[in-house]
């Protein structure tokens, strides 16, 4: 698989999580009273909505990185891992009433057994640097110049450029047309406008 495609691919692999963590989060919202610790339970609902946000933007703009194979193949990678094994201990501290070690203000005095804090800190802790690298490795991919106009890699590009094409020659079409029964100026098309 060549590049272009493999971040296309990879880009719409992180919308379509996103949308999946919207769905989640909508779900999510009813179940928080009857967890064991409530304020956990919104936390999860919160960093959800948060993170499908975030992978929506990212895998609008994955295209346009300037990666190799490999490093997009780690960068997407790490991004998801950190993005899913934090969530993932949020959701292990709200069921369990825990995570008072990791996560005390979230947590708000909610301590679990020692077994419990320990397996919440081995899911959580991992994904700290593999997020840092993440971030790292898509900050790295988005250096250098922006591509030219009708130029865009991925396929963002090739959905756009027939939009860009239309808007363009509808943009063209638009003229101002003064009214005498109106204070604002409006925007009419010239072939509406020559009926006048």
């Amino acid at each position: 698989m060549n590049l272009p495609e493999l971040l296309s691919r990879e880009g719409r692999r992180l919308l379509q999580l996103g949308v999946a963590l919207f769905l989640f989060t909508s779900f999510e919202g009813f179940v928080i009273p009857a967890l064991a610790s409530p304020n956990l339970g919104r936390s999860v609902h919160t960093l959800s909505g948060f993170t499908g946000v975030l992978f929506l933007a990212i895998g609008l703009m994955w295209p346009m990185l300037r990666l190799g194979t490999t490093a997009a193949r780690i960068a997407f990678w790490l991004l998801i891992y950190s993005a899913l094994a934090t969530i993932a201990g949020f959701i292990v501290a709200a069921l369990w009433g825990a995570g008072g070690s990791i996560m005390p203000i979230a947590a708000q005095g909610a301590r679990g057994s020692d077994f419990q804090e320990m397996v919440i800190q081995l899911v959580m802790y991992p994904a700290a640097p593999t997020g840092i690298a993440a971030f790292a490795l898509i900050l790295w991919g988005l250096r250098g110049k922006a591509d030219a106009p009708g130029q865009t890699r991925g396929w963002g590009g090739a959905f756009f450029r027939p939009l860009d094409a239309a808007r363009n020659r509808y943009v063209s079409s638009l003229t101002l047309i003064p009214r005498a029964d109106f204070p604002y100026t409006l925007f009419r098309s010239r072939m509406y406008s020559d009926r006048l």
